[in-house]
This record gives C-alpha cells, sequence and structure tokens, in this order.
C-alpha cells in the first residue's frame, strides 16, 4: 500500500522504516534534507514539500503525519488540504489534544477528506517491537487502512484497535499517558526510599532486575529502569528535571470536567513542574511561617 509521512524525526524515521520492511511504499516530507535522505537511503521516497508530496500519491491518498502538537499540526494539515481531494484520508498520529482533533475532523469532512486519529504508543523502540495504535474516525476509512496499521503494530498481537469516532484516538492516548505518569512516579518514589535507606547498602539495579521477574509490579517500564540503574547505579549522570510533554495536563483537565477524580495522575503532573523549580517561593513561604509562628530554625539561603 502506497502511503505520505509528513515527519520524518527518530519516531516517524522508524515507522518509515518499518512500513517499508514490509512491502509498502513510503513517500516521505520533513522540512530537513537529512531525515529524507535516510529516508531513500531505506527504499522510500523524498519530497521536500507538501505539495510535491501529495502530488507523488496516486488517488485515494493516504497520508500520516508525525509532527509535535498544537499550531505545527494544525498548518500542516491546513496546508494539506489545499493539496488533497474528496475520498483521501489524514492520519494524525501524534498526541494532540483530541477536542482540537475532532474540530478538525470535522473541518476536513466538509472537504470530503477522512481523518483518522491514531494514538501511537512505542517510542523509540516502536521500529523493533511495533507499535500500539488506538484509532479514532471513521470506520471504513479505519477499515480501507488496516494494511498500514497492521504493519505497524506488533507482529506477535493485532496491536491497533479501532476505539469510536473522531478524538476517541486521542483521548484514549492521553489517558494511557497519565496513567504512564502515575506508574513512573511510583517507581521513581520507590527507587528514592530504597536509595535513603543507606544503612542496607541496597543495590537499586540488582532490586530492580529481581522485580523483573515473578514480581506484580513487572512491567516494561520496570524493565528500562534496571536497564539505566545497571549502566549508571546512582543515575548521577541526569538532572531531576523532568518535562512533560502536555498530555498529562489534558488528562487532569478531563478529570475536572467529568467530575472523576484522578489523585495520583494529578499528583504525578505537580510532582513534574516541583522538579523543574529551583528552590520555589513555597518552600521557603513554608519556613518563614513555622519560624514566626514556633521558632522553628530555618536555614538561610546562602545554606547556613
Amino acid at each position: 500500500m502506497q502511503i505520505g509521512l509528513v515527519g520524518l524525526g527518530r519516531m516517524g524515521g522508524n515507522m518509515a522504516q518499518r512500513l517499508l520492511q514490509d512491502g509498502h511504499e513510503v513517500v516521505g516530507f520533513d522540512l530537513d534534507v537529512g531525515p529524507r535522505e535516510e529516508l531513500e537511503s531505506h527504499g522510500g521516497v523524498g519530497r521536500s514539500t507538501l505539495g510535491e508530496l501529495v502530488d507523488a500519491l496516486d488517488t485515494p491518498r493516504t497520508v500520516w503525519i508525525m509532527v509535535p502538537a498544537g499550531d505545527i499540526t494544525e498548518s500542516t494539515i491546513d496546508e494539506l488540504s489545499k493539496h488533497m481531494s474528496p475520498g483521501d484520508t489524514l492520519i494524525d498520529g501524534g498526541n494532540s489534544n483530541y477536542k482540537e482533533t475532532m474540530r478538525r475532523a470535522e473541518s476536513l469532512a466538509e472537504l470530503g477528506i477522512d481523518m483518522l486519529d491514531s494514538g501511537t504508543s512505542g517510542g523509540v523502540w516502536g521500529l523493533a517491537n511495533g507499535y500500539c495504535l488506538t484509532i479514532g474516525g471513521s470506520r471504513e476509512a479505519y477499515e480501507r487502512n488496516l494494511p498500514i496499521f497492521k504493519s505497524l503494530a506488533p507482529l506477535e498481537a493485532d496491536g491497533n484497535l479501532y476505539v469510536g469516532p473522531s478524538g476517541s484516538g486521542h483521548y484514549v492516548k492521553m489517558i494511557h499517558n497519565g496513567i504512564e505518569y502515575g506508574m513512573m512516579q511510583a517507581f521513581a518514589e520507590g527507587l528514592e526510599l530504597l536509595e535513603a535507606k543507606q544503612e542496607f547498602g541496597l543495590d537499586l539495579a540488582a532490586i530492580c532486575e529481581n522485580w523483573r521477574y515473578g514480581s506484580v509490579i513487572r512491567s516494561w517500564l520496570l524493565d528500562l529502569t534496571a536497564d539505566e540503574l545497571k549502566g549508571d547505579p546512582g543515575l548521577e549522570s541526569l538532572s531531576s528535571y523532568v518535562e512533560d510533554s502536555g498530555e498529562g495536563r489534558w488528562t487532569v483537565d478531563a478529570s475536572v470536567e467529568l467530575a472523576v477524580p484522578a489523585p495520583v495522575i494529578t499528583a504525578a503532573l505537580q510532582m513534574r513542574f516541583r522538579s523543574r523549580q529551583e528552590n520555589p517561593i513555597g518552600g521557603r513561604a513554608l519556613a518563614a511561617m513555622r519560624n514566626a509562628f514556633g521558632g522553628h530554625s530555618v536555614r538561610k539561603a546562602d545554606g547556613d
């Protein structure tokens, strides 16, 4: 099957390779020439503009975009819609806000273009392991593009799932990422508690390796953590600064909108915010209040 792929960064480039390995024809676009040349080295076809990419595809076309959520996704879809035709399919495989996806799908439908939103999980390991896909939009468009989804999903499992109407694929992926925040935070807190019990001299790498087999908390996240600790037992090469890419915030927003409590996910998101602050005023205010009402000792900014 022929597919246009917009955004040939690490994840998009890996997806292109997986599709090519399964016999699909991939025409790709990226602003940088390097990823286009990389695609061509694997047997794909690179194009230097979105218009050229669309023109290189036979109708009905399928174009999959893997670009950052927000303005870049918006402008990319706007430009593609000028070149695509009724009966074509546009797939957004990025982490777009599901509400924006619903709006975009409605606008594209007026042009006769089907839009599918594919929650895409697998990260940089997707080339080797395949991707977990949750797909929303027209079921007919999903069925028409099923060969693509099957090629990207893990070989040993049916890793692509049609979940419902437009926006539902990205909504499910959003909740998936919120759960991920909570799981990661729990592992992080547990490791910190283990490390803090210094009189036991605990080997964190060995403990995580032990937990990987038979434990009820065994998981891919634990596997990755164990591997990282083997190479850097104290993770001293890393900063504790942790970014968030938006899905956790949107998950917490949905919790408030639906009045469904999500305290673990919310706390995990707040901890990421705290990780980016150096000597925040909130902590200084707490110290000031304890000193003011109880005369408790405080540490001065210079460490005294």
